[in-house]
């Protein structure tokens, strides 16, 4: 029989009990401390209340304080042995048939809050950032715009996830404004370079993968071993400037084209949850070196969608729609490359996938690609668009299909803000 919740969870939810993703909240409009969740329908579980009370009691979680944490990184630290107890434990704790917390009308009044009535925040503490660059057809695509059709992908791209060191401190949670950035522009004939507010803002659709366990500085993860430092997943924009970054991107990559501002959803799916829509990734070829080679190679059928609420407008045009398993790259090659020098990872750190494009012209992750550099500008609901303007917002979601219930992520959203003076 399918596992079932006491709770009422619509059959659209991204949020049954088979997902359970991990949250941070306060409650509007404190200032307290963040306390811990997971999301069960329209609720989020206050882990803080089912710790106090006992009820983590496996032999992992008994007397660990990992949930009166205002962040999960002590959790994350714990491992994937403490990552299932505290499923299983919860997954009882929540189900149809068990008296615990169903019967119990004041543990569930304190630890069952509606999600409308909190405030997320970010759910972890990020000491690094890195973004990589993982879709085939995004690499196609940006390198006919900037290079030409004749060798648009590097071919070393085709041996290694290639990636850069993102700016960690701005990050921020879903429904936190994006800034506009001023920087340099490429010069136009003999004209010194532009410099100001970016002309060509973008979106980037990506999902990005929450470190466990690290690694010790100078030893690297095995890459059959590498799924077990990853806690789970978000939905991730990496909000770039393009024109910011078409000027300063030689000799050594992006900077304060991407450093401005990435957004992340509220709660991280874990790999537990996405296990049952896992496909075969694509097949490598060049056969990656050994150190890459994975005994089961595998993405996640993840649906991606994007839309755009123009400014000034009442309803939002879907713009994009793309799939996590269009990735070359998996995650858990992404993770071992990383640490194959000796590069020690830590828990909470944050592995961005690089913009995820698929084959069709409406998969495509960017307005970059949307419009092919702005030559082709889109229509939204009559609304040109070559790149964001001030006050358009734009949402991600993601969401596995399963058969009775879907596994989500919810929302990642953010809003143009003007520069500031």
């Amino acid at each position: 029989m399918a596992l079932k919740s006491f709770i009422d969870v619509h059959p659209d939810s991204h949020f049954p009990i088979q997902n359970l993703p991990y949250g941070a909240f306060k409650t509007q409009p404190s200032t307290e401390l963040p306390r811990l969740a997971v999301a069960i329908g329209d609720y989020a579980l206050d882990l803080s209340e089912i710790a106090k009370a006992g009820l983590f009691n496996g032999p992992l979680l008994t007397g660990s304080d990992c949930f009166l944490q205002p962040t999960l990184n002590k959790f994350l630290a714990m491992g994937r042995p403490a990552w299932k107890e505290a499923r299983k434990t919860l997954q009882k704790l929540l189900s149809s048939t068990e008296p615990t917390l169903r019967d119990d009308t004041v543990l569930r009044q304190k630890a069952l809050l509606p999600t409308s009535k909190v405030e997320m925040v970010l759910p972890m503490e990020i000491g690094d950032y890195t973004d990589f660059f993982s879709s085939m057809h995004h690499a196609k695509n940006c390198g006919t715009i900037f290079v030409g059709p004749e060798t648009p992908i590097p071919p070393n791209w085709f041996h290694l996830p290639i990636a850069y060191h993102g700016r960690a401190s701005s990050i921020v949670i879903s429904g936190t404004d994006i800034i506009r950035p001023r920087g340099q522009g490429r010069p136009t004939g003999n004209s010194p370079p532009y410099f100001g507010p970016s002309l060509k803002l973008d979106f980037e659709l990506e999902m990005a993968a929450v470190v466990g366990p690290g690694n010790e500085l100078g030893k690297a993860i095995d890459v059959n071993e590498a799924a077990d430092h990853i806690f789970g997943v978000v939905l991730m924009n990496d909000w770039s400037a393009r024109d910011v970054q078409a000027w300063e991107y030689v000799p050594l990559g992006p900077f304060l084209g991407k450093s401005f501002g990435t957004t992340i959803s509220p709660w991280i799916v874990t790999l537990d949850a996405l296990e049952p829509f896992a496909c075969n990734a694509p097949k490598q070829d060049p056969s990656p070196p050994p150190y890459l080679a994975e005994k089961i190679s595998k993405n996640y059928d993840i649906a991606l969608e994007v839309q755009i609420k123009p400014s000034g407008q009442k309803d939002s045009s879907v713009v994009t729609r793309s799939n996590l398993k269009n990735l070359y790259w998996t995650l858990t090659q992404q993770l071992a490359h990383h640490t194959i020098n000796g590069c020690n990872l830590r828990p909470g750190d944050l592995l961005g996938t690089g913009t995820i494009s698929g084959p069709e012209p409406d998969s495509l992750g960017c307005l970059l690609e949307l419009t092919w550099n702005g030559q082709k500008p889109l229509s939204l609901n009559g609304t040109a668009r070559k790149f964001l303007e001030d006050g358009d917002e734009v949402i991600f979601t993601g969401c596995c299909k399963g058969s009775g219930y879907n596994v989500g992520f919810g929302t990642c959203r953010g809003k143009v803000a003007p520069p500031r003076d």
